[in-house]
């Protein structure tokens, strides 16, 4: 079975752009990802990524764009799973390559969540929960996440300012990204005495709605050898669980993210996260699953997250940076673009052009991106050449 590699990566800006268009944003993302001269004859399957926020072109969205791109021809299938819709369509290219079924694959996402009214926004967001239950009753993305963050607050006596150092912390990475939509800076106080959306969250500790795209060429062994860049797809995991939160045994955990990492660390050889990882991209749609992630993923025991946050372990300078990109919180989240444009920021830093963001000779990453409030869950471990196995 052959390796599978990212060659090429790229992202449109996330944020609000009305003069945009889902086809448009992807083109920009997709010739940041490729060279100027890869054609339909040279991908041989994609996967795109989208919700589908707005109703716009939901049936047969993925060709839709890869025909703006000029990839007539190329097998493409659209693939959703919710807020994880890119990160899957990646797993998807993943296994074309490592099956033998393809040589080179196109994997991304795209959204536009800014030109919808907030009425109808809210219930785009809403059918990634558990529609009949929760979203028809009433509850938001954001009351469910409160619901975990106050369950987890209260089972360990972690202070809320655990969660304006999430998003403080993120926004400084974000304010060196001139790919984030929120790309400023805000502090910890800041964080604790904004206006609260759904108590404990207050609207620093909440990711924006945005509109981007992102793309990421997936290789061969043989086929990336013709590319300049390469980054080795170590191991990948994925998970599913119940998609109403209140079916499930545990509001301080998102168990399938869990299993995805136990999967994609079993394949990737990383025995002790903590060590082996030199940065994470985790999904931190709202600041409280940022700090499940840590646990989730293993960088710390139960109930310790918020002392990696208020510690700076998870800093751009800390043993272990999380979200050098800004994550969902600052860089945006346009729910189809969001696992691609993880891939993106590992693909900058391993390769060394992450620019203000580079960190120091990192060797190996993950990405983390989760569906809804923890419905699906894929992990990817990326790693440099020159890693043993790379």
């Amino acid at each position: 079975m052959t390796d599978a590699y990212i060659v090429g990566a790229g992202q449109s800006s996330f944020g609000s752009f009305p003069e945009e268009t889902y086809r448009t944003l992807f083109r920009e993302a997709y010739e940041a990802a490729v060279p100027a001269d890869l054609g339909a004859a040279d991908v041989d399957e994609a996967f795109i990524g989208t919700l589908g926020v707005g109703g716009r072109q939901i049936g047969l969205a993925g060709p839709a764009v890869t025909e703006h791109i000029g990839l007539h021809g190329v097998p493409c299938t659209r693939v959703e799973n919710a807020c994880a819709a890119s990160g899957s369509a990646l797993r998807q290219a993943v296994m074309a390559v490592r099956s033998g079924m393809a040589d080179l694959v196109l994997a991304g996402g795209v959204e536009v969540m800014t030109d919808a009214s907030a009425e109808a926004t809210k219930y785009w967001l809403g059918v990634s929960g558990e529609t009949e239950w929760e979203r028809m009753a009433g509850t938001t993305f954001a009351g469910v996440y409160a619901q975990l963050a106050d369950a987890y607050l209260r089972e360990y006596d972690a202070p809320r300012r655990a969660l304006s150092a999430v998003a403080a912390k993120n926004h400084a990475n974000g304010a060196s990204n001139p790919k984030a939509h929120l790309g400023f800076e805000c502090s910890i106080e800041d964080a604790e005495t904004a206006d609260v959306v759904a108590d404990p969250l207050t609207l620093y500790h909440c990711c924006p709605t945005s509109d981007g795209a992102a793309a990421v060429l997936v290789a061969s062994e043989d086929a990336a050898a013709s590319f300049d860049e390469r980054v080795r797809v170590a191991g990948v995991g994925a998970a599913s669980d119940r998609v109403g939160l209140f079916q499930r045994d545990t509001y301080t955990a998102i168990p399938a993210s869990e299993s995805a990492a136990t999967t994609a660390y079993d394949r990737a050889g990383v025995a002790d996260p903590r060590a082996d990882l030199d940065f994470a991209e985790v999904h931190d749609c709202f600041a409280i699953a940022e700090l499940l992630a840590y646990e989730d993923l293993g960088f710390c025991d139960r109930g310790e997250a918020a002392a990696l946050a208020l510690d700076g372990v998870t800093a751009a300078d800390g043993d272990l940076p999380v979200n050098t990109s800004g994550g969902l919180k600052s860089k945006g989240h346009p729910i189809g673009a969001t696992g691609a444009g993880q891939a993106v920021e590992a693909f900058d830093q391993l390769t060394g052009t992450g620019g203000e963001r580079q960190l120091d000779d990192p060797e190996r990453g993950l990405t983390h991106n989760v569906g809804g409030s923890g419905g699906a869950a894929v992990v990817h471990v990326f790693e440099s050449e020159g890693v043993t196995g790379a």
